[in-house]
């Protein structure tokens, strides 16, 4: 029994040229395709089966056929050649040469199709890139920036703010909302005249100065928050006191859907014009942007130009 050829042993050379001569159905078609003569063909196909010890095509007919052992023979053959054709395709993807970390500070509970389309588009790109995003309200957000001339944020603001670099993403749309234990709860429609003596659950970041949260805005707007009966920086520590009973609040709509379906909150709608805020990435103008951040501002500039139903 001849001994088994090792990989060391195998020309790859001879074996591609018996994978053209498979799917050539011939030596005369293989060497024509291969621009090599017809006896330079026939003896590599020798030198193979040599080096293998046994026949791979059927000598003396006159249709060309593989052995059962050439047949299986060529499988493998030309998967190794397709996986030689990955490897080149994969050698010219630059994506992954891309690396580094991109870090994101975002408000709480965001819900927004084009941020979730930029992630999705980003990390297709340049997986190599490592995400680190922090949850932070805008006042925070501002407030590192500014003071550490890095980073990029997604926050809420009523205006652009002079020393930041502000592009505007998309209005988000806020309404007042009571738990199931308010006696308000399942009401069709309030006046803001009947909200401004009810106890009031805001964020933190609404009490702290400075006026940049829109919070600040819609419930000053509204002339509610007369009395706070409870604050927290949290979106979910709001909610919680909410749906307790605690007070009404300023929630951001697409945010709570899932509470207000399963009837913990309810809105109370009013015969004024919907509430909304302004969410915006925000930079330092006073330093360049990393790589990473570099492509995510550039990537969001893209998506707004080809959706703009998504700003």
């Amino acid at each position: 029994m001849p001994n088994r050829p090792t990989l060391a042993d195998l020309n790859w050379n001879l074996l591609r040229n018996f994978c053209i001569i498979a799917e050539e159905e011939g030596i005369t078609r293989a060497a024509r395709r291969l621009n090599m003569s017809q006896p330079s063909i026939s003896l590599a196909l020798q030198k193979l089966e040599e080096q293998l010890g046994c026949q791979l095509v059927f000598r003396g007919s006159r249709h060309f056929a593989l052995t059962l052992r050439g047949e299986k023979i060529y499988q493998e053959c030309a998967e190794m050649l397709r996986s030689v054709d990955r490897i080149g395709i994969l050698s010219e993807d630059r994506n992954d040469e891309e690396f580094g970390e991109l870090r994101l500070s975002v408000i709480s509970r965001l819900r927004s199709p084009l941020v979730d389309e930029a992630l999705r588009l980003y990390h297709q790109r340049y997986p190599s890139i490592s995400w680190r995003i922090e949850v932070q309200n805008s006042l925070e957000t501002v407030r590192r920036i500014t003071q550490e001339k890095t980073g990029i944020g997604i926050c809420l603001l009523t205006k652009p703010m002079i020393n930041l670099e502000c592009r505007h993403l998309f209005r988000e749309e806020f309404g007042v909302f009571c738990g199931a234990e308010h006696p308000l709860f399942g009401q069709t429609e309030v006046s803001a005249r009947e909200l401004v003596q009810e106890p009031f659950v805001t964020f933190t970041c609404a009490t702290e100065g400075m006026g940049l949260e829109p919070m600040i805005m819609l419930r000053d707007g509204l002339g509610l928050g007369r009395r706070i009966s409870g604050s927290s920086h949290d979106t979910e520590e709001i909610l919680r006191m909410i749906v307790a009973g605690m007070g009404i609040g300023i929630l951001p709509v697409d945010a709570i859907t899932e509470e207000v379906e399963s009837g913990h909150l309810w809105p109370l709608r009013l015969v004024e014009q919907p509430l909304g805020a302004d969410v915006y990435l925000v930079y330092s103008p006073f330093s360049q942007l990393t790589a990473p951040e570099q492509k995510f501002v550039d990537l969001l500039d893209e998506l707004l130009k080809l959706y703009p139903e998504m700003s």
